[in-house]
């Protein structure tokens, strides 16, 4: 395969701005937003005329805040680790305390912006991001509303980032959208979902409709049906109190796997336009059949994980025995869905959604599986691994696309087995550091919202999924838990695809290849 990439222009720095963090002093500050911004500083992608403000209840000065920071940021970028790019961030970084709640701090942060804009030219242009608890999210706002804080010019302007979860169902998504659209229009809402940071997940679109050979073959004429698995392997860890109010189908399905089908279904766009692409996303989810209650019971699994051994040797304790967690649970921590949709190019295709916690590996995938060809012709030949064509395309780790297909085994007589071509990003285009959020960061600094959820497009995945949380609600588990730690879930996630003649594809612990390496 030639190594010869495609000639693109050097992205521009972002433009003069602010950024302000809510919840300065939280572990998402530390792992993800400050070494986010050091690797676009690091990139050249952040301006002189730039200004982080952290805001925490913490007593620090500037001067305590970097330092608290800088041991964080270099152990999170490890190898990237670079003095001169630090020096120059850590100069832009700022702090004060506030208490999030209340006006007066609101106020001061007013004062403290005026006072920014004025040393570092940022010239009234404010990105705030909620590090925060979702409770607070419309308290913030509001108080930033109130301080005019969230009102643009045809000269600045002004933008919040929240991340999920966006409500834990329909109801309380919209009362979330109510709140923050009483200070602010959608277009100011940028609602981050890290797995739209991830290199694979963008290329989904490009691969699809820069490539001639795909797009004639991405319906329902040539494919089958269509797995996406979002494997964890990880339990709950501390989060367990939270966990138990969510579940891995609030935690996970309405926010990344719909996100993936969504890149994966859609029509052609006109353009690469944040509204364009999001009304796709949009229409493929409205072609999603609901189920019916009757269908969940044969369309929806779920299971809760028990003690077990991990692919590593460790032991690992049972779901109901993790800190915060009922010792009754009847919370499901595994959720596999069966989703058909009622539109032109997918009418009769499955897609298989499987989402769990304590599973053999941390992985992530969209397996495509096309029509089986007839074998007539092969009749009384040696068909020693002739499956149906099979597309992955592996979202982490090991990032890449792996096409399995059928050849002629060599030798005299003619058998037929599957081989694999296989492409990794890391081999081809190298391993630049990241932590998933410096592309969503930057198109946000930019006014770029296609990888941000629109209000329609979170009310419309808490809509999917109402009638499954419905009825696992009115008919809770009684068998959990249903698979051990270390195991890809419950049997009946399996009898899900081989009660249609399928099956999950089989995933190799703890990966099936070694890109880069």
């Amino acid at each position: 395969m030639s190594h010869q990439h495609m000639s693109s222009e050097t992205a521009a720095p972002a433009p003069p701005c602010v950024m302000i963090i809510f919840g300065a002093g939280g572990d998402l500050t530390k792992r993800k937003l400050i070494p986010a911004l050091f690797h676009l500083c690091h990139g050249g992608l952040l301006p002189d005329t730039f200004a982080v403000l952290g805001l925490d209840r913490l007593e620090l000065d500037d001067g305590a805040y970097r330092d608290l920071l800088a041991a964080e940021v270099r152990q999170h970028v490890g190898s990237a680790w670079d003095a001169q790019t630090w020096d120059r961030l850590c100069g832009q970084l700022h702090y004060m305390k506030a208490d999030f709640t209340d006006v007066e701090s609101h106020m001061a942060l007013c004062e403290h912006l005026t006072r920014l804009d004025a040393e570092r030219g940022t010239e009234g242009n404010y990105l705030f991001y909620l590090a925060v608890p979702p409770s607070l999210f419309g308290g913030i706002t509001r108080l930033l509303g109130e301080v005019g804080l969230t009102a643009e010019t045809p000269d600045d302007w002004r933008r919040v980032i929240i991340e999920k979860p966006f409500g834990h169902d329909l109801e309380s998504a919209k009362e979330l959208n109510g709140m923050l659209h009483e200070t602010m229009d959608e277009e100011q809402i940028y609602r981050i979902d890290h797995y739209l940071g991830k290199e694979t997940v963008q290329n989904i679109m490009v691969f699809r409709f820069s490539n001639g050979f795909i797009e004639p073959l991405w319906n329902r004429q040539h494919i089958d049906h269509v797995q996406i698995t979002v494997a964890e392997s990880v339990g709950v860890e501390h989060r367990g109190a939270y966990y138990e109010e969510a579940g891995a189908l609030r935690d996970m399905i309405p926010n990344h796997l719909l996100v993936l089908l969504g890149f994966l279904a859609m029509e052609p766009p006109n353009s690469f336009d944040s509204c364009a692409v999001r009304d796709e996303i949009n229409k493929v989810l409205d072609a999603i059949e609901p189920l019916t209650p009757e269908q969940v019971l044969t369309h929806a699994v779920r299971g809760q994980y028990g003690e077990g051994r991990m692919p590593n040797g460790e032991q690992v304790q049972a779901y109901r025995n993790s800190p915060g967690v009922n010792p009754n649970s009847r919370t499901e921590t595994f959720a596999a869905l069966k989703l058909t949709m009622d539109n032109w190019r997918w009418a009769g295709v499955p897609f298989y959604l499987r989402t769990g916690k304590r599973l053999p590996a941390q992985y992530t995938e969209v397996a495509i599986q096309f029509k089986k060809a007839p074998t007539t012709m092969f009749k009384g030949m040696d068909l020693e691994d002739m499956n149906p064509d099979m597309m992955v395309l592996r979202i982490q780790p090991d990032e890449g696309i792996q096409l399995g297909f059928s050849a002629k085994v060599p030798g005299p007589t003619m058998r037929i087995g599957t081989v694999n071509m296989d492409f990794c990003y890391a081999d081809y285009f190298g391993n630049a550091p990241a932590t998933g959020y410096e592309t969503l960061i930057y198109d946000c600094m930019h006014g770029d919202a296609t990888l941000f959820k629109h209000a329609d497009t979170v009310e419309k995945g808490w809509e999917i999924v109402e009638s499954v949380m419905d009825v696992w609600q009115a008919l809770p588990a009684r068998n959990f838990p249903n698979y051990a730690a270390g195991t890809w879930g419950p049997e009946a996630a399996e009898d899900l695809l081989r009660h249609d003649g399928r099956r999950w594809r089989p995933i190799a612990t703890p990966s099936p290849t070694r890109c880069g390496q």
